[in-house]
């Protein structure tokens, strides 16, 4: 009925004035956490960087196949089974054995039952497939195990790439996953996003190794430039520790030399393999190796057993912050590489928040004068209700600090237009029923009462487009969603409670007159 009681009235009033003194917290500034919560303007209206990334994960699968190698080349001499020419060669691992050791081999490889098969749920889960051509076994990666390797990567890579942007400190960063193999990372009030790039384009894949002067080293050497380009030196390919026994890495300045240099801290195990290399290559150089460039390469003086060390090298306190930053963060699983960037500036940003606000309020006067003129204090009563509507929109989204984006504004407009799509619907019911009824109370609670359930309908019709776009979409889309899902919600509440509640007080207090709409 169009009857209200004290308490709904009650709670409709509290619900109301709760949301728009939430949209009003938007516009006052305290340190109070409830009050602080405010909406967050998206990149597009607050200007700032835009960067997608691909994850390079050729490196990953040639290190997975380096290190298979490994494990078959340390079964088959375990088993004293001869082979021969072992190597990777496009992506596949091939060797051969003597025929009469295939069928061993292949029991190793095909057998996941077989208790010698160090590789069982590698196999199971169907990572590897394995191929025998003219009596060479090739193995190389499933479609499956890529999977998994993307996957892998880029886990790894999105909670790296989330450390570095946080310790720069930008302000409320958006780093999502796209498909299987990129990372998109928006930057709002950022407008200069060549730090960014150069932190996120290093994978920080640090190395400590010995200079060599033997081409003929157990482990192998390769040449390697220093990070200035001024010279090249042999190293060894022997790693004495890497990053991942950093504990911590920052910057400082070296009292002795007036330096900028970068301190570091090792863990336990670290710290021993440390001192165990510096106990016995005192008077060697030490090649502190980053990303396949060598930084420094001091020469060892003494042992080093505490766990502390420096790297220097000509470093400004910037670039030294930022390869503490890198170090502290971890490497990167593999390459990152810009595919992608835009950077919106500030100016832009405020000129569509202007566009957006400008035809919000033309639209919201257009539809206040045709539903007064239409409907007269009905109409003011729609109206009323339709303000309402956005304060509570705004609220929401305020209490949830969601991200507002242009998309965002364009689904707050057309919020307006179903609002007054209701309530249009709702009155041209009542003028039908007004028609048939005598009772101006029966008349309109039967108009509201019988136009529910096409207004419902058309809602949800809505509000499932709204799920598909936030389920399918990406980034503005999403925020066009979520303001139209948001807003299907309040549109519903303000049409059935606040303008049917005051609809009931007229009619109630005018209910003799013979013609009310």
């Amino acid at each position: 009925m169009l009857y209200f009681s004290k308490l709904r009235i009650t709670l409709v009033f509290l619900v109301t004035f709760f949301f728009i003194f939430i949209t009003v917290s938007n516009f006052l500034d305290t340190e109070d956490s409830f009050m602080s919560k405010k909406i967050n303007l998206g990149l597009d209206l607050q200007g700032g960087s835009y960067l997608l990334l691909e994850i390079d994960n050729g490196p990953v699968e040639i290190q997975k196949l380096q290190n298979t190698t490994t494990a078959i080349r340390n079964f088959l001499k375990d088993k004293k089974i001869n082979f021969n020419d072992l190597r990777i060669e496009n992506k596949k691992i091939i060797f051969n054995v003597p025929k009469d050791n295939a069928e061993l081999v292949e029991i190793f490889f095909l057998d996941k039952e077989s208790e010698i098969n160090p590789y069982y749920n590698q196999y199971k889960s169907h990572q590897f497939d394995l191929e025998k051509q003219d009596g060479e076994f090739i193995l190389k990666l499933s479609k499956y195990g890529l999977i998994e390797i993307k996957k892998s990567s880029q886990d790894q890579a999105l909670e790296i790439v989330r450390r570095r942007v946080d310790e720069v400190g930008t302000n409320e960063p958006n780093i999502i996953k796209r498909g299987n193999n990129r990372i998109l990372v928006e930057l709002p009030g950022l407008d200069d996003p060549m730090r960014i790039k150069s932190l996120l384009g290093k994978t920080a894949n640090l190395t400590f190794r010995f200079v060599t002067q033997n081409s003929n080293d157990t482990f192998g050497t390769e040449m390697l430039q220093f990070e200035d380009g001024t010279n090249e030196v042999m190293v060894s390919k022997r790693i004495i520790l890497n990053g991942e026994n950093l504990l911590d890495a920052q910057p400082q300045m070296n009292n002795q030399t007036n330096e900028t240099v970068v301190s570091f801290t090792l863990d336990r195990v670290g710290a021993r393999r440390f001192g165990k290399a510096t106990s016995t290559g005192i008077g060697k150089q030490l090649a502190i190796v980053l990303d396949g460039k060598i930084v420094s390469a001091p020469t060892i003086q003494s042992v080093i057993a505490s766990g502390n060390g420096q790297i220097s090298g000509n470093f400004t306190f910037q670039s030294a912050t930022d390869l503490a930053l890198l170090l502290r963060s971890g490497a990167l699983p593999a390459p990152l590489n810009i595919i992608e960037e835009r950077t919106v500036g500030p100016d832009l940003g405020q000129d569509s928040i202007n566009a957006g606000v400008i035809a919000l309020i033309i639209g919201f006067l257009l539809v206040i004068m045709f539903m007064f003129f239409k409907y007269r204090i009905f109409g003011l009563i729609a109206n009323i209700t339709l303000l309402v509507n956005l304060f509570l929109l705004i609220g929401i989204l305020t209490l949830f600090e969601a991200t507002l984006t242009l998309p965002g504004i364009a689904g707050i407009i057309l919020t307006v237009g179903m609002a007054v799509d209701a309530n249009v619907l709702i009155f041209e019911r009542i003028k039908e029923e007004c028609k048939k009824e005598k009772n101006n109370i029966i008349a309109f609670d039967t108009g509201y009462v019988k136009s529910k359930t096409a207004i419902i309908d058309a809602n949800i019709t809505t509000l499932i487009a709204a799920i598909i776009l936030f389920l399918m979409g990406s980034g503005p889309v999403k925020g066009f969603s979520v303001t139209l899902a948001v807003g299907i919600f309040t549109t519903l509440f303000s049409v059935y409670f606040i303008a049917r509640m005051l609809t009931g007080l007229y009619v109630v207090r005018n209910k003799e007159k013979t013609k009310l709409i």
